[in-house]
């Protein structure tokens, strides 16, 4: 029987322990396959993201992305993701894309937080002040429990203040912050989820021992960090093949021979195959959470299986 899972009926039985859980499962199994296709002109498009991973099963998620939703008070992305059982190929659940799409992102970034970030991380830095830095305190305060404090720095410092306040009434230590680099230059681990063009993220700023995880590029022409932080970290990204060459965080300083892609230093498989990480409480290490139609099927197959 197939299930439709909305976001309002499944968001509070979803646990963000076993949403890291099913990520570190899923890299576990053999690679995937994935193809991704745009359709439509860049402020109207439907994009359909498809993957196999043999033993998880198949995945395609199809959204519509409109810029100017907005301003007509709906929502920018708006779609579905379809989940088929591995060995029979049966339809088990159509999942709302938001919900595959919330749980994913801070589970991406949190899961390279706990492979990469100090352990004794007090400080933790949000740059944006949308959805998805929402649910990063909801992440982060699950699985980080030595967090004392968040700052949530906006370029709109009202969304930020408004967030603050309502992260507050749950009990939590957020506070709105109008200076990124005094917030920067304290914090232990920097998460950003902007819309940002330019770096807004400086290398100068950063100090020895602070984790940075960079979400918001997800286009050829962003970037959330400059040249001087990727040069100074130890830098990985969640999935080569979904990062190299298509993400500006990378490309731009690619192509401008600032970087090389030998500087990317590993992946997921790489890291839970093992492979170095951190190693020094100095180092300065940068991830790059690119997302992409794996970890939506990773995620869709939890969210299957939990919400029954």
């Amino acid at each position: 029987m197939t299930r439709l899972i909305t976001y309002t009926e499944a968001r509070d039985r979803l646990s963000w322990a076993e949403a890291v859980e099913a990520l570190k499962q899923g890299h576990r199994a053999a690679r995937p396959e994935i193809d991704d296709t745009f359709l439509g002109p860049a402020d109207k498009t439907l994009l359909n993201r498809s993957c196999f991973i043999p033993g998880v099963g198949y995945g395609a998620k199809a959204v519509t992305v409109f810029d100017g939703n907005a301003a007509r008070g709906l929502d920018t992305v708006q779609g579905a993701m379809l989940y088929f059982a591995p060995d029979d190929g049966q339809l088990k659940a159509i999942i709302e894309s938001r919900l595959v799409t919330e749980i994913k992102t801070a589970s991406d970034s949190v899961l390279g937080a706990l492979l990469l970030a100090r352990p004794s991380s007090r400080h933790l830095l949000i740059c944006g002040a949308g959805n998805v830095a929402a649910s990063l305190i909801d992440a982060y305060t699950s699985l980080f429990p030595e967090l004392e404090r968040i700052s949530v720095w906006n370029r709109t410092h009202d969304k930020a203040s408004t967030l603050a306040e309502t992260c507050a009434k749950r009990g939590l230590n957020v506070t709105a912050v109008t200076d990124l680099e005094t917030a920067a230059r304290s914090a232990d681990i920097i998460t950003s989820a902007t819309m940002a063009r330019a770096p807004l993220i400086l290398g100068e700023w950063i100090q020895p021992g602070t984790h940075v995880d960079l979400i918001g590029a997800y286009k050829a022409d962003m970037r959330e960090a400059d040249d001087e932080l990727l040069k100074a970290g130890r830098l990985f990204v969640d999935s080569r093949e979904t990062t190299m060459g298509h993400i500006g965080e990378l490309k731009i300083p690619i192509a401008s021979g600032a970087i090389s892609e030998q500087d990317v230093l590993g992946d997921f498989y790489d890291l839970l195959d093992g492979h170095p990480g951190r190693q020094d409480g100095s180092d300065i290490t940068v991830f790059k959470n690119g997302g992409g139609a794996h970890l939506d099927l990773m995620i869709a197959r939890y969210i299957a299986e939990s919400v029954q």
